[in-house]
């Protein structure tokens, strides 16, 4: 859009069931107990009352140390070393006459390694400090007094405070919506730097404070909020806001989150509720865990080794000492002269041998210390350090189109990335682009776009088969088509018999109108018009419904407007040959959410007839289906599993026609539903929605790909040949799981794959008993039973076992991690090659990760690049984040940050090979030096 300014679509909300009042009892009745007992006094922080509540204030702070904790806890940090603490002692006993030589030959090599060591740990930490201070400064607008805004720092904000945040800015806290720029108060949020999602959420004000549009709005407003206490539960809020002595309910739907951002909204006005460190986002970190490489903790073997070598030669010295003492004088004759036995302290004394052995045995202690190299911490420091330095600048994993270096976060780990034996990894984002492209779809039981991707590439390879000629046909002229039209970013669809108007001349010309019409209108997307060229863009909730609706323009059915109650389309109609514009009445979204699998939209057509348009994943949509409206079923099905295969993401999509009675039954029962602030809240929603979205006549089916990032196949290939295990852990189904491992080289042709599934049909009727409890028996039984036969597999095997590789779901991994389960499960894991955990949740990538580091004791790294990730990433012994589309939570929260997964093949089998074998020979040398010298 060089030049061009765009035009926002101004609507007021696109979720369309009216607010109301929801009762105030169930959850609401807890406020006033114990964890609900905060109270905000509305654009009046300065108030007696809130002075006596003393809330915190907004300053946060990640650093590690404080100026006034720093020297106590970096000294206690040093101290912890054995020979630190060694020194330490002889350094306060060269003060003592036991001293062979001069207090200052002992301390001034002890503080300058100490000091050394500090300043290193003084510079991290200045670079936190440095963050903390341009967080902390950000400016935002609040209300002085009178209806006057004025630019304040975030860490002067206090608890009461109205602020008015703008386009795109940040939110300085956490914050309740009292109105925005929309006619209904919602506004749009960005969440992906708290849970590294990247779609937009909705949030809208209460209907009582919606009027409030201007800064004078606010001169005489006053109002009191009484909700739960700080907690880390970013998706829960409840509260209520009094308002002129009315009470009306507060809940997450209100709740703007500090660190989350303003989209597609010009400003809203907001008061603040939780600052500092009692916000959810601050509540939810937690210091990251300390970390220390291998071979620090086998230096500190090797210094407790010297140290007892050392004490066993004081010791023997001292007792020789000791006795010849008390033999210096023989009837008084003196053996040793010139030590004066007859004339002597007690360091000497023959009368007091016992005293002068110990004496001399700390004299000894102290004499050699030279055993004990202080100097190696302090060394191995600064070659640490300048490896950190080789790092970051290496241009070979610098990530020129985002302009990205590689980042060595700690330069505590550098050698141990010579160590791994064991990669966790996320996939989508991180193996993939988490860029969605339209490349396929089934209508009317017809398979349409030729294109073939690079799993299927893949898949054709392993099996040995050519690519259909049609297909190479079509990819050579669509590549000679290349420079006369420019590709569109999210489309990808090959396929002449529909593209360019053509599919107006297919037999089932009708049934594809309403497949792409339902891609066009089954959505929250926002368009973006630029005023110059006219063309239209999206801001959606996903990077899968931006592809639809680009999908969906070019196939003739433009998105290009919304207004509070409607959508607004270009057709192209089939009949007339030409573009006409159709609106659609928005009646109601049934949203989308994990456990319901599906979205829908209610419209209203210009004929009047009211549509439920739905789309979702095949495993809900399919039982959801009239029996006359399976006609395609088979089909589509058949055509689903090949897009599987080709590791293609799919949505089945249908519809149905409703009556009025119908729709008025619904409409009221939604609304009650969606004004319910009880914890049985999503319930009654889901249960509502399932009632209407039944007896759906079936369309077709969308498939799109996630590419594979630029050289992840080769990076992995590399990784493996070095020896180094790899494990994926996504939320994808298995199929596509399978497939995308063969497309990046995790799964290898002859490679026999051991597969534990809650798929197979006796854990089907499982899950659908009614006794949960002997459900869950028979189900870990199953889950045993797959995992013996597959080590029955591994050990009966002749083959080596690189050979097999382990493909597990989620459902299955959650009895496999149980404690009486997991060590079977680790026996199996470890003896593959390659593991695929899919549908696995933040929590059990977590689980195991932990699993793998603490029972096989080897070295593990995690890398990932979202939000979701950051528990993987803490729990493994190196954490790599990637900087991509995700936020910056998993960077935060690494070791090491890279911007593409193939500088992974660099990072470990370049700087970490010379990092250890470096680390490894100085540690050597020093020590070979030293004793030398000594």
């Amino acid at each position: 859009m060089a030049g061009g300014r765009r035009k926002k679509q101004h609507f007021s909300r696109i979720h369309a069931f009216p607010c109301g009042k929801a009762s105030l009892e169930s959850d609401l009745s807890l406020i006033g107990g114990p964890g609900f007992s905060r109270v905000i006094y509305c654009n009046d922080p300065e108030c007696f009352e809130a002075g006596v509540l003393n809330y915190g204030r907004n300053y946060v702070r990640t650093t590690k140390y404080t100026l006034a904790t720093f020297f106590p806890k970096s000294l206690f940090e040093q101290f912890r070393r054995v020979a630190n603490f060694y020194f330490l002692i002889c350094a306060i006993l060269s003060f003592t006459p036991l001293s062979p030589y001069t207090a200052v030959s002992n301390v001034v090599p002890l503080v300058v390694v100490i000091g050394a060591t500090m300043g290193k740990e003084l510079i991290e930490d200045w670079r936190r400090k440095r963050q903390d201070i341009e967080v902390n400064n950000r400016k935002v607008k609040v209300c002085i007094g009178d209806g006057v805004f004025h630019h304040t720092k975030w860490m002067n904000l206090k608890v009461g405070d109205i602020v008015k945040v703008e386009k795109d800015e940040f939110f300085p806290a956490d914050i309740i919506l009292l109105s925005s720029s929309y006619d209904e108060a919602i506004c749009y949020v960005e969440t992906m730097n708290l849970d590294g999602e990247t779609n937009l959420k909705l949030k809208q004000a209460l209907h009582e404070t919606s009027n409030l549009h201007d800064d004078s709005s606010f001169q005489d407003f006053k109002a009191l909020i009484r909700c739960e206490d700080p907690n880390a539960n970013l998706y829960s809020f409840i509260g209520n806001l009094e308002l002129r002595e009315q009470q009306h309910p507060l809940s997450p739907l209100q709740l703007l989150l500090r660190d989350s951002k303003l989209r597609n909204t010009d400003y809203i006005y907001g008061v603040v509720i939780f600052t500092g460190h009692d916000t959810k986002v601050m509540q939810n970190s937690t210091a990251p865990p300390s970390k220390r490489s291998k071979i620090e903790r086998r230096m500190d073997k090797i210094i407790y080794f010297l140290f007892f070598i050392l004490v066993l030669m004081s010791f023997i010295g001292s007792l020789f000492f000791g006795i010849a003492t008390r033999e210096d004088l023989d009837n008084g004759r003196m053996k040793r002269w010139y030590l004066r036995p007859d004339d002597t302290t007690v360091y000497y004394d023959p009368k007091r041998a016992p005293a002068a052995a110990v004496l001399h045995f700390l004299t000894a202690l102290m004499l050699y210390s030279y055993l004990i190299p202080i100097s190696l911490y302090v060394s191995i420091e600064i070659v640490k350090v300048l490896q950190s330095i080789f790092i970051n600048q290496d241009l070979h994993m610098y990530y020129e189109e985002a302009d990205k270096p590689a980042q060595a976060r700690t330069s505590n780990l550098n050698e141990e990335l010579g160590q791994v034996d064991t990669i966790l990894s996320d996939k989508t984002g991180t193996l993939t682009c988490n860029s969605m492209e339209f490349i396929k779809f089934s209508v009317a039981g017809t398979s349409y776009g030729r294109g073939v991707t690079e799993v299927g590439r893949a898949m054709a390879k392993r099996k040995g088969s050519p690519l259909p000629q049609e297909v190479i046909q079509e990819e050579a002229h669509v590549e000679e088509q290349t420079e006369q039209k420019p590709s569109i970013k999210g489309f990808n669809f090959v396929d002449g018999r529909i593209t360019d108007g053509h599919w107006v001349n297919e037999p089932r010309a009708d049934v594809i109108q309403k497949f792409v019409r339902l891609l066009a209108i089954c959505h929250t997307a926002i368009p973006e018009i630029d005023e110059e060229t006219g063309k239209v863009t999206y801001e959606a909730e996903s990077p899968d419904e931006a592809a639809f609706l680009i999908a969906a323009r070019e196939l003739g059915f433009e998105f290009y407007g919304r207004t509070q109650t409607s959508i607004s389309l270009h057709e192209l109609d089939p009949v007339a040959g030409r573009t006409v514009e159709r609106n659609y009445q928005l009646l109601h979204i049934i949203e989308f959410s994990s456990s319901r699998k599906r979205m829908s939209v209610i419209v209203r057509n210009e004929e009047g007839k009211l549509l439920l348009l739905s789309k979702g994943a095949d495993s809900v949509m399919f039982e959801r289906l009239a029996k006359n409206g399976r006609e395609f079923q088979e089909q589509t099905k058949e055509h689903i599993n090949e897009y599987a295969d080709a590791g293609l993401r799919t949505l089945v999509l249908a519809y149905r026609e409703l009556d009025e009675e119908e729709y008025s039954e619904f409409n009221q029962e939604f609304t009650d539903a969606k004004n319910s602030v009880s914890s049985e809240r999503e319930e009654m929603i889901e249960e509502v929605a399932a009632k209407i979205e039944r007896d759906l006549i079936l369309l077709g089916a969308t498939a799109v790909e996630d590419k594979l990032q630029n050289g992840v196949p080769e990076c992995i290939d590399k990784l493996a040949q070095a020896g180094i295990k790899i494990w994926v852990l996504t939320g994808d189904k298995m199929e596509t799981a399978i497939n995308i491992g063969f497309a990046c080289s995790l799964l290898r042709q002859g490679m026999k794959q051991v597969i534990i599934s809650s798929e197979a049909p006796e854990n089907k009727g499982l899950q659908k008993m009614e006794d949960k409890a002997a459900a869950a028996a028979a189900s870990k039984a199953s889950i045993l039973r797959q995992i013996s036969e597959g080590k029955a597999l591994l050990t009966a095997s002749s083959e080596s076992p690189e050979a097999l590789a382990l493909i597990i779901d989620g459902y299955s991994l959650a009895y496999a991690l149980q404690d009486d389960v997991k060590n079977k499960f680790l026996e199996l894991a470890i003896g593959c090659a390659s593991v695929i955990c899919c549908r696995s949740s933040p929590k059990q990538k977590a689980l195991v990760t932990r699993l793998v580091k603490t029972k096989t004791g080897n070295t593990t790294l995690a890398i990932g690049d979202g939000a979701n990730d950051v528990g993987m990433l803490q729990e493994a012994d190196i954490g790599v984040g990637i900087s991509g589309v995700e936020g910056m939570q998993a960077v935060m929260s690494s070791d090491f940050a890279i911007a593409q997964f193939q500088y992974l093949e660099r990072l470990l089998l370049v700087h970490g090979h010379w990092c250890y074998r470096r680390i490894s020979s100085m540690e050597y040398l020093t020590r070979m030096y030293l004793h030398a010298f000594a």
